[in-house]
């Protein structure tokens, strides 16, 4: 059965939910790794309801708050169980538009509380990004452009496996990649010497036949689980303590930490990684209480060469 707009209250008050997430899914600009989730985080609370004999069309916040206190009890991040809720909230947001459902319950739910100066995501140092990328060259080509583009321009490995080869290109002198980041939002970065470099001798490899841009040895698109498995496995050869808690989004705080530790602005790393609150970049500068960069010495230096001059 084909949905369109119009039908779907109908299909919803039918109990035929799942088609009514697809069309959601339709109305709103998300990348394809956006869309994955929020249709998993729809689908799970489904089930939920299923196991229950819940209708989610009658549920209420008591409900919600159930199933948070389960996803809690498997011992997910806050973070995680938030981000669950957040993307079930929109869901219902979009039928009660629709008129399927009078209120949405995921507003009146419990929500784990997140900070926004911390995340559960393990970082590196510089020097281990160093080491993760000495594994990487020693284990082929392909491993040391993918860890290359993760470590210098901090992309989310969605981005990254979304890319195909027409996305890299050459503006105003600079080597580029081209991609659509969260929010289905087009974006481009430029590459560094290092990372443009490390696509090339990968390309004399892979060759030019148009398609993604990083493929397996049978030619399909490298998928992100391949990209959790390749760090873990590259950061236990290099000896990085707990390799095994490590994912791409440690290479995306530590180009964070290390942009706002060489003195880049924040605007400027803001941009780069495609935040639309600057407080998200903040909570990704691992570095940012370090008593080094207290602006107190700053100013103080500044006095004292007025005072000298």
């Amino acid at each position: 059965m084909q949905v369109v707009p119009r039908q779907v209250g109908q299909v919803a008050a039918g109990g035929a939910a799942e088609q009514v997430t697809e069309v959601w899914l339709a109305n709103r600009r998300l990348s394809e790794h956006t869309r994955a989730a929020y249709r998993r985080d729809v689908n799970g609370w489904l089930a939920w309801c299923a196991q229950r004999g819940a209708d989610p069309l009658r549920a209420s916040f008591l409900d919600v708050n159930a199933y948070a206190r389960g996803l809690e009890a498997q011992q997910l991040a806050p973070a995680t169980v938030a981000r669950k809720l957040s993307g079930l909230s929109s869901w219902y947001d979009f039928l009660v538009k629709l008129r399927a459902v009078e209120a949405n319950p995921v507003s009146g739910a419990d929500r784990p509380y997140v900070s926004r100066d911390h995340s559960a995501t393990l970082g590196l140092t510089p020097q281990e990004v160093d080491a993760l990328l000495a594994a990487a060259r020693d284990a082929g080509v392909r491993h040391h452009a993918v860890i290359t583009l993760l470590a210098d321009l901090g992309l989310r490995v969605g981005e990254l496996v979304s890319l195909d080869l027409a996305d890299l290109g050459w503006e105003r002198g600079h080597r580029t990649v081209r991609f659509v980041g969260k929010g289905g939002k087009a974006r481009r970065r430029a590459l560094t010497p290092d990372a443009a470099a490390a696509l090339d001798t990968y390309l004399q490899t892979r060759g030019e036949q148009p398609g993604p841009l990083f493929v397996t040895s049978s030619g399909s698109r490298l998928d992100r689980h391949a990209i959790f498995r390749l760090i873990r496995r590259l950061a236990g050869v290099a000896g990085i303590a707990e390799a095994e808690r490590l994912s791409p989004h440690s290479l995306r705080h530590a180009f964070a930490t290390a942009a706002r530790a060489e003195g880049v602005p924040l605007e400027d790393v803001q941009d780069a990684m495609g935040h639309a609150d600057p407080r998200t970049t903040r909570r990704y500068d691992r570095d940012r209480h370090n008593l080094d960069r207290d602006p107190a010495y700053t100013i103080a230096a500044a006095r004292a060469r007025r005072a000298g001059g």
